[in-house]
């Protein structure tokens, strides 16, 4: 599971009977508790291939999201990275938007994904329209929330710079129950858990395992997958999907986890605390928040594989003691997160 359906999985056990919304809905790619809500697809869901080309679709985002009806709804929670916190809500329905991050594309990752460099020149300049017009939209329908929460303080600054609005900040959570360690000794192998997408940057991570000459696992599938494959050595091996139990397992196997992209926050790598491995990640984003540099790990200053690849080697004089990352990773369990997420709801839905 993605960080995200972790997240709306824990939400859903709070609010047993709510109905569940969604722009597009893949039968059996969530879990089954998920699946149990029935998930209930907008317009989007039967247009030509979107069950596996929904991003061709994005600028229709804005009308299939307003276009939910909750003329019937008291309160809506709305977990959003793209365009749900945009719902229209009736005037007594209260709405907390749990805010994975404004949608980086539209604000400050455009060359990320849209480029001249990734999708060429004219394709980059059209983009670049449809996205200035989609950030402008996505600013002016922020007031549609009564109360943000964000998963980190680093997205918190983000709602306020973009929506010029105050959040609260609940973490995201992490079965710190399941993911633990067993007592065996560091592999040889770095492991990084992603989807693969521009933003992740995991071609940093290919580039610095190449440099320091350890072997890498990836695990997670997306649009990347190829290029990444291609640019990768012998000494690169791809999972692309695999069981809970088997991730714990690469977990607990691994020498270290690599962080490499800019994230919100970063679950996977919390995981991996859990399971008392160390993190090295660069020095932006989220993993300020959940990685203490020389004691959990390491951070990066610079996005370049030679700085990670120096990290690599510097990860050898590290002592890592797994209970402190333990103990660094229950900061985020599961049960604090619900606590916290059902205080907020309540406290909103008192209001």
């Amino acid at each position: 599971m993605r960080g995200g359906e972790v997240t709306l999985e824990a939400i859903l056990e709070l609010v047993p009977g709510a109905r569940l919304l969604t722009l597009v809905h893949v039968p059996g790619s969530v879990t089954p508790r998920i699946e149990a809500h029935r998930p209930q697809p907008s317009f989007v869901q039967r247009l030509p291939l979107a069950r596996t080309r929904y991003r061709q679709y994005l600028p229709l985002f804005p009308a299939a999201i307003e276009q939910i009806d909750l003329d019937d709804v008291e309160l809506v929670i709305s977990t959003s990275h793209c365009a749900a916190k945009a719902v229209v809500p009736t005037g007594r329905t209260r709405h907390l938007c749990y805010c994975f991050t404004p949608m980086r594309y539209a604000w400050d990752q455009f060359d990320a994904y849209f480029g001249p460099a990734r999708v060429g020149a004219l394709r980059s300049r059209l983009y670049g329209l449809a996205l200035r017009r989609l950030a402008r939209w996505d600013a002016a329908t922020a007031d549609r929330v009564d109360r943000y929460v964000a998963i980190s303080r680093y997205v918190a600054g983000r709602i306020d710079r973009y929506y010029n609005r105050t959040a609260d900040v609940i973490e995201p959570p992490v079965d710190t129950s399941f993911y633990s360690p067993d007592g065996s000794p560091p592999g040889d192998y770095f492991i990084i858990v992603s989807a693969l997408v521009p933003y992740k940057r995991v071609d940093l991570a290919i580039d610095a395992c190449r440099l320091a000459g350890v072997p890498l696992r990836v695990v997670g599938g997306g649009p990347e997958a190829g290029p990444l494959r291609r640019r990768a050595g012998p000494g690169v091996e791809f999972i692309e999907h695999c069981s809970r139990g088997e991730l714990r397992g690469l977990y607990r196997g691994a020498r270290a986890f690599l962080l490499t992209g800019e994230e919100d926050f970063g679950i996977a790598p919390v995981e991996a605390q859990a399971c008392g491995r160390p993190v090295i990640a660069l020095a932006r984003g989220g993993a300020r928040e959940t990685v203490e540099h020389g004691v959990t790990g390491l951070l990066v200053p610079e996005s370049s594989a030679e700085a990670f690849a120096a990290a690599i080697r510097l990860l050898a004089d590290l002592e890592c003691d797994a209970a402190q990352l333990r103990r660094s990773a229950a900061r985020f369990a599961r049960p604090l997160f619900q606590e916290r997420m059902r205080a907020a709801i309540e406290a909103l839905a008192d209001c």
